[in-house]
């Protein structure tokens, strides 16, 4: 609650009944109030009830909610930028006028803080589907990672002395050279034989 004193609601009675052009009489008579009592309402001696503020407003034509919160008694409310202060305070707009151009007024606020907020609302998404995204493509990069040791291993070339399984070795390593180049044969006493035909 803001802090409001008694002599502020009262100086905004009277405003508001003279850009009215309301006698301080008919204010009261139409308040349901004495002369006097309303007297020391506006000059801030006495502080009203929310009935009285709610009579006195039917009397200025304005809405009661006007009343409450020149009194403290509601907050006003967040970011009016003064605009249905002003309607209230119109003398030249009746109460129905008044109060259909704050339904329209207030109706545009919702609407545009609904479009604000589901804006935000895809905004946010989004940023949570690519952080979804990038977290995705962390944990990829980690496998593969993760896998590349074992496939060097995998690939990785023979030692020098392995080399001996794919060169052949011993006694048969050289048996193609046991014949000569004419295809004949030794016997036990060392004469050439020549081969079968």
């Amino acid at each position: 609650m803001r802090n409001v004193t008694v002599n502020s609601i009262g100086e905004y009675i009277r405003e508001q009944r003279e850009q009215a052009r309301i006698s301080m009489r008919q204010l009261a008579q139409a308040a349901g109030v004495s002369n006097p009592y309303l007297s020391q309402i506006e000059r801030g001696l006495r502080k009203p009830s929310a009935d009285i503020l709610q009579q006195i407003a039917k009397g200025l034509r304005i809405s009661a909610e006007a009343l409450y919160v020149q009194a403290g008694i509601l907050e006003d409310r967040e970011a009016d930028s003064g605009v249905r202060s002003a309607l209230l305070a119109d003398p030249q707009l009746t109460e129905r006028q008044k109060q259909v151009l704050i339904e329209i007024y207030e109706s545009f606020r919702r609407e545009n803080a609904a479009a604000a907020e589901a804006a935000q609302a895809e905004a946010e998404a989004a940023q949570a589907e690519a952080e979804a995204a990038q977290a995705e493509a962390e944990a990829a990069r980690a496998a593969a990672e993760a896998e590349a040791p074992g496939e060097a291993g995998a690939h990785a070339p023979e030692a020098p002395g392995d080399s001996r399984q794919d060169s052949p070795s011993g006694p048969d390593a050289h048996s193609g050279h046991a014949t000569g180049t004419s295809g004949h044969t030794e016997d036990n006493s060392g004469q050439t034989v020549p081969p079968i035909r």
